[in-house]
């Protein structure tokens, strides 16, 4: 495994490169399957499990929850300590059952942060949240409440680094911009969509009426490499398994772009005896920008896979023709 630093000041952490994505863990994904993979994550050296407070409540029509309590009962039956570093996310929970955050979220008031990172906590059996994201944006609160409600919670010691999702560029440096002037530590750690193949960025849905905000595109790259002290986690790096079954692609991947790139991808896995999705990893852990795969699993074979990728080099020649594709 490798390792990379996140955030900056005493409470930045060393995480291994490539991160577990736990949100069907408890639900889609039963108990010993997940314990099972969460068991071979950590012995590959892996230290860096990602979850919410919201997963995965579209799985029984509740609230969410159970990622949490079973990575909990994983940690207790484990003894899993410092050593494992834990994200989790709030804002975008269902406040009843039945409906989603696109309708009924539990919003980012200093009531909610603090009422919710206290309930992930008891939950996952955590004195302190390592990192704590912003889910989705609440245009209903303002950003300074929001800002010093997270900020109350570094101050107390509950909570180490702060993180935000799926938000416009422009909230994030607001909000970050506040933090600075008020004193406070600000989001250090982006967890936003990204993949080798691009979206297109003006496909409406519930959430984002104006288009994806949640893809990391261009404004979220050129905001990287203004503010190298930012890390990008991304998430759905292999797009659900896309890659290996073309028929899972999403519609706003349907684009000339698309082929172009997925043929020069194919010619880099023929090369080096990797799989597309491998490949796919290894060029995000091998980017200029500071990018770390958020990648969920539900097999072994399939962890197995995206941990050989993390010791794939790719040439410079091969790095330079999947990014010239388009």
């Amino acid at each position: 495994m490798k390792y990379r630093t996140i955030g900056t000041g005493p409470h930045s952490r060393r995480v291994s490169v490539l991160a577990l994505g736990a949100m069907l863990f408890g639900s889609v994904t039963d108990e010993k399957t997940s314990f099972a993979l969460l068991d071979r994550y950590v012995e590959a050296g892996g230290n860096f499990i990602d979850t919410s407070d919201n997963y995965a409540f579209w799985a029984d029509g509740g609230q969410g929850g159970q990622s949490e309590e079973l990575l909990g009962r994983w940690r207790r039956s484990r003894g899993a300590g410092d050593e494992i570093v834990f994200a989790t996310k709030l804002g975008a929970r269902p406040l009843a059952p039945g409906t989603s955050y696109t309708d009924n979220a539990e919003g980012l008031s200093a009531k909610v942060i603090r009422e919710s990172s206290e309930r992930s906590r008891e939950r996952l059996g955590l004195e302190r949240l390592d990192l704590l994201y912003a889910h989705i944006d609440d245009h209903t609160v303002p950003q300074r409440e929001t800002v010093e409600g997270f900020g109350e919670l570094v101050a107390e010691g509950t909570v180490g680094l702060l993180g935000v999702s799926n938000q416009a560029v422009w909230r994030v440096e607001r909000a970050r911009a506040l933090a600075a002037a008020a004193g406070l530590p600000g989001y250090e750690v982006l967890q936003y969509q990204h993949s080798y193949l691009r979206p297109r960025a003006d496909v409406p849905d519930d959430l984002f009426p104006d288009g994806g905000l949640g893809h990391a595109g261009a404004e979220l790259a050129g905001y990287l490499r203004a503010e190298p002290a930012l890390t990008l986690v991304a998430y759905s790096p292999l797009l659900k398994g896309a890659y290996a079954r073309p028929e899972r692609l999403p519609g706003d991947y349907d684009h000339p772009g698309t082929p172009a790139r997925l043929a020069v991808l194919h010619e880099v896995a023929r090369e080096t005896g990797a799989t597309p999705g491998q490949v796919v990893l290894a060029w995000q852990l091998g980017h200029e920008l500071p990018i770390l795969p958020l990648a969920g699993v539900s097999s072994l074979a399939q962890l197995e896979e995206n941990l050989a990728a993390v010791d794939l080099e790719l040439s410079a020649e091969q790095r330079a023709r999947l990014d010239a594709a388009h």
